[in-house]
């Protein structure tokens, strides 16, 4: 349900997103001099948001030297801010009804597929199997736009999948935390959220151009109103959830527009909510779905080298938020893609109703939201990362520990919150390893255990006895220890 008054009083006369300004800082930041790109370089490795003149100025960039420069300091950027840690999840899609009819989503309400909303009694089973045989720790449940799926359905599968603890190899699996996709709520919903312990809030605008998305989802559905959506961020921190996740799907519109509407959804909530921005920003790609011809028809393909400029200039606009790769794309373009700025990505990856439980392993349209690029497991995705350098973190603690909204953003902001979550990780990372690794996996998971506790003796040498105290507990089968 739409309520208008909590649309209205965000506003003033029009939203946060003007479209002649950014189309103006656009084309008046066309051939930038090199010396001023390395001005707006070093402001972003200060970890300072970037206006829109400095965002467009980067996007304008022909120069391929400069890109290399670009690329380079992203990943500066993304070390000072989150270190070499990456942070897996698995999506969970607890129901596919939807009143929403949006041109390239595959469970749109025109399309003849199986509807189902998954029992909590299903949604455990799910769980066991995330939580108990794979391994993860992280979860985002997604949810069509249906009375069926209403906020208390949400707060239900919330509790139903914490309340879930399953006997491992050494010791027990169990999501600890539950990030949720949904619809835009109102803030009393919210508020149940919040009550049920709610992670990330995510809800990606889709496009911020507004005439592309009145294009794309129809005025008769409830997601035709922009501005519903638009503010839905702005509702959740005023119900207390200070952990927002922003997005758009890149493709549906021109890239430089996207990137240049995130980093303005970016600066209205800073301005509103006393300097707290998006905890994520996401950049999935269109990917084909069951009868979704504007996938095919766009004329706003991103290629694989807009993608990964679009993530590097992101990662330095927004500099301290996290930013989330996902399967929908292959392999190949992940591993070209986190080093300039993800430090988030899904594995073991499946998008039906009902399919982890059941074991479902094929990709079928008229099964599933979209195709996926990447479906390898959870293990796989992390030996590679621990081959390309990276330790996967388990770590859940800054959100117990109250490291949120604005607390988790000075400590983003100073590069003090690697400290924490330095630690954790290896803690974690120790845990994933023992309970669930291949003997592969293991071996090489080992390798960047012990580099990261040399380093942890080394930078933190007042917490290391803490370390290895708190190590030895996990080592001997104890669960769930943090700093």
């Amino acid at each position: 349900m739409i309520k208008t008054e909590e649309i209205t009083r965000y506003m003033a006369t029009e939203d946060f997103i003007d479209e002649s300004a950014i189309e103006e800082a656009l084309a008046g930041n066309k051939n930038p001099e090199p010396r001023r790109i390395k001005n707006i370089l070093q402001k972003s490795l200060a970890i300072e948001t970037l206006n829109l003149d400095e965002t467009a100025a980067l996007l304008n960039v022909q120069k391929e030297d400069l890109w290399d420069e670009i690329f380079l300091t992203a990943a500066l950027v993304k070390k000072k801010v989150y270190d070499n840690r990456i942070v897996t999840f698995a999506p969970l899609y607890c129901s596919n009804y939807c009143v929403n009819n949006c041109a390239y989503c595959g469970f749109k309400s025109d399309n003849s597929i199986e509807r189902k909303k998954l029992s909590f009694d299903e949604i455990r089973e799910e769980a066991k199997v995330l939580a108990g045989e794979i391994g993860h720790k992280r979860l985002v449940t997604v949810y069509g736009e249906h009375p069926y799926s209403d906020v208390n359905y949400i707060a239900g599968t919330l509790e139903t999948i914490y309340s879930v603890k399953v006997k491992t190899k050494n010791g027990f699996g169990q999501i600890r935390r539950v990030n949720v996709n949904c619809a835009p709520l109102s803030i009393t919903d919210l508020k149940i959220l919040k009550q049920s312990g709610i992670g990330t809030y995510q809800v990606f605008q889709e496009t911020y151009h507004h005439q592309t998305y009145q294009k794309l989802h129809p005025a008769s559905t409830i997601k035709g109103n922009y501005r519903w959506r638009l503010y839905c961020m702005h509702r959740a921190l005023d119900a207390g959830i200070d952990d927002v996740g922003i997005g758009v799907l890149f493709g549906l519109y021109d890239w430089r527009f996207e990137v240049m509407g995130l980093v303005s959804h970016a600066h209205d909530l800073e301005k509103c909510y006393n300097g707290i921005g998006p905890h994520t920003v996401s950049i999935p790609r269109l990917e084909p779905a069951m009868n979704a011809s504007c996938v095919s028809e766009t004329n706003y393909k991103v290629t694989d080298e807009d993608f990964k400029r679009l993530a590097a200039v992101l990662r330095l606009s927004i500099p301290y938020a996290g930013m989330i790769i996902t399967a929908r794309e292959s392999p190949e373009v992940r591993r070209e893609i986190i080093p300039i700025g993800c430090t988030q990505t899904d594995a073991s990856t499946r998008i039906g109703i009902g399919v982890y439980s059941k074991k479902y392993l094929n990709q079928e349209e008229n099964r599933q939201q979209f195709l996926l690029g990447d479906t390898r497991s959870l293990d796989e995705v992390i030996a590679e990362l621990a081959r390309m350098g990276y330790i996967t973190s388990f770590c859940t603690a800054g959100y117990r520990c109250g490291r949120t909204g604005d607390r988790i953003m000075e400590l983003l902001r100073s590069g003090k919150e690697g400290e924490f979550c330095k630690l954790n990780a290896i803690l974690t990372f120790r845990e994933w390893l023992d309970d669930f690794a291949s003997l592969q996996t293991k071996i090489v998971g080992e390798e960047i255990i012990a580099k990261e506790i040399k380093e942890a003796e080394r930078r933190l040498p007042l917490l290391y006895p803490k370390l290895i105290e708190y190590y030895k507990k996990i080592e001997s089968g104890q669960r769930d220890i943090y700093f």
